[in-house]
């Protein structure tokens, strides 16, 4: 075949389609990075940061856009390896400030959806998120929760300022505790 032939049976120039068969390949390349076997190590080629170790030190959240978005993982230490948490990272929702109980049982975090930050607690036993801070006016952020999880403490600009808020989740939560600690079992109300 000669290039008039190769022309007119391609519409274009061989240099034009070979240009546009390139831009296909290059774009084609850009979607979603996925999580592959290799990315189960604690550091990666992705950008991870604010962590948090859990009171045991077995347990280490982070923040990291391994997946394309930015969402908290948590990283096993004594097995070198990430942990799967459905429930967690929610689609069209940035997740930051970590935070872990004694045994990495609760997960405290900041969530915005829309650009409106909530604390959020995640329970690694019952793989559920609850919102704590759902119908709160003010802005918070800086979350971290007490070892035993009872208690989450963050700031708030509830007077204008960034000020210190401790919330009790109250004493008939289950608490985050090591095992083999005795309980004592809370009073009962009158």
């Amino acid at each position: 075949m000669n290039r008039a032939k190769i022309r007119s049976s391609l519409g274009q120039t061989p240099s034009l389609w070979l240009a546009m068969v390139l831009v296909t390949l290059v774009l084609g390349g850009c979607n979603n990075v996925r999580r592959s076997p290799l990315d189960q190590s604690l550091n990666s080629r992705f950008n991870d940061e604010q962590p948090s170790l859990s009171g045991d030190g077995r347990w280490l959240a982070l923040v990291s856009n391994r997946n394309g978005t930015r969402e908290i993982l948590v990283y096993d230490l004594r097995n070198n390896q990430l942990v799967n948490l459905p429930g967690l990272n929610q689609a069209n929702t940035i997740a930051e400030s970590p935070s872990l109980s004694r045994t990495g049982r609760y997960l405290v975090y900041l969530s915005s959806i829309q650009g409106r930050p909530d604390i959020a607690l995640y329970d690694r036993l019952t793989k559920k998120t609850d919102l704590l801070t759902l119908n709160y006016r003010q802005w918070v952020r800086n979350p971290k929760i007490s070892p035993d999880g009872r208690y989450i403490v963050f700031e708030t600009a509830k007077r204008g300022q960034w000020d210190i808020e401790i919330l009790d989740r109250g004493p008939q939560i289950e608490l985050d505790i090591a095992e083999g600690t005795p309980v004592e079992n809370p009073p009962t109300p009158p």
